[in-house]
């Protein structure tokens, strides 16, 4: 039996949707990738790859924040 991740699955829906052309895109395909790269947040957050994000750029942050003083 094959399992697919839905978090990987998002993934390559989003990057299939963000090579499209941006003037052709309607109000309604902007709506539905900002709903599915919200979706793919919620998906990967709790996981220790988002976690690993969450770490890099709130160090980032603290690292532009530092230098800005």
């Amino acid at each position: 039996m094959l399992t697919i991740n839905v978090a990987v699955l998002l993934a390559v829906v989003v990057f299939f949707r963000l090579r499209r052309r941006t003037e052709s895109r309607s109000r309604f395909d902007e709506k539905m990738t900002v709903v599915i790269v919200l979706a793919l947040g919620i998906l990967l957050a709790p996981t220790p790859v988002g976690q690993g994000v969450l770490n890099v750029l709130g160090q980032f942050a603290s690292g532009v924040t530092q230098a800005s003083r």
